[in-house]
């Protein structure tokens, strides 16, 4: 199946933990390449992550958006240094000992919690794998959205892309119609020539005018070239036809400057207006093809 390099995809995943948002775009590129955006918490699971893409994904840069709020527990966990609390009691006991502070010498809770380190505040600590298997949840759904939406915009590419196969295929028809037609005219052209430069004193010899004829003819000849266009607009419909899961893109835009050579070779060959006007209109729908071939994974 024909699919675009665009695209953008969103997928959410929520249990009694947490609630994942995952969202996904794509631009047009040469390789794979995918970017991560996620809480630098969960950097473990960026690996993870950009694997399930890939299994689905094989051409265009993407971009990975990643938001998790945690709904059924705290991000923080708060805890009690005990041992250093109760150096801190002996310390600020000897203190209060050591001098006469009166009524306000007493060692109190609040001042204990407020000593350094005390009470300490940290991430909350995560089971790694459950945090994957969110991530991977909410990535699927994502990558649904997105593989959906590349799926129609390639059906789309396609439709264009066998509608231009066919001009490519009607434009080919004409120069092949045209083609024999070059060398009977420039038979004529070179026996009203010879004519003129002998200007009626000799009959024109038909043996040397068949032989230069033969001579154009074969110079001209564009047989070659209208048979091998042929087949690469029989390729590229089979191409637009694919009902597999691989990247194509590359395949196409190989098979394209291959259709462009042989148009450039039928216009230096075939010596002949109508042949290089109708050639001139072959090059700008394969360049067409060319560009859309370019939005194709």
């Amino acid at each position: 199946m024909i699919r675009s390099m665009t695209g953008f995809g969103r997928g959410e995943y929520t249990d009694d933990i947490s609630k994942v948002t995952v969202e996904i775009r794509s631009v047009n590129s040469r390789y794979l390449d995918i970017f991560v955006k996620m809480p630098r918490k969960y950097a473990f699971a960026e690996e993870t992550v950009k694997a399930a893409v890939k299994e689905r994904v094989h051409r265009g840069k993407v971009e990975i958006g990643i938001m998790v709020d945690n709904i059924g527990q705290s991000d923080s966990d708060v805890r009690l240094d005990m041992e250093l609390a109760a150096k801190y009691y002996d310390v600020l006991s000897a203190l209060r000992d050591s001098f006469d502070f009166g009524d306000e010498s007493r060692v109190s809770l609040s001042l204990l919690s407020r000593m350094p380190d005390v009470i300490k505040t940290s991430a909350a600590e995560e089971d790694e794998e459950a945090v994957k298997a969110r991530l991977i949840a909410a990535t699927g759904k994502a990558l649904d959205d997105f593989c959906s939406m590349r799926e129609a915009e390639g059906a789309k590419l396609a439709a264009d892309l066998l509608a231009r196969a066919d001009i490519v295929a009607g434009l080919r028809a004409d120069i092949e119609k045209r083609a024999p037609e070059i060398g009977k005219e420039y038979a004529e052209k070179f026996r009203a020539r010879v004519a003129e430069i002998l200007d009626g004193v000799y009959e024109v010899p038909e043996e040397r005018v068949a032989l230069e004829a033969a001579i154009f003819a074969d110079k001209a000849n564009v047989t070659e070239e209208l048979v091998r266009l042929d087949s690469h607009v029989s390729q590229l419909r089979g191409f637009l036809d694919h009902s597999g899961d691989d990247a194509i893109g590359k395949k196409i835009d190989f098979l394209i400057q291959e259709m462009n050579r042989e148009a450039n070779t039928i216009g230096s060959k075939s010596n002949d207006k109508e042949i290089t006007s109708m050639m001139l209109d072959l090059k700008a729908e394969i360049e067409k093809i060319r560009e859309q071939v370019q939005n194709i994974e």
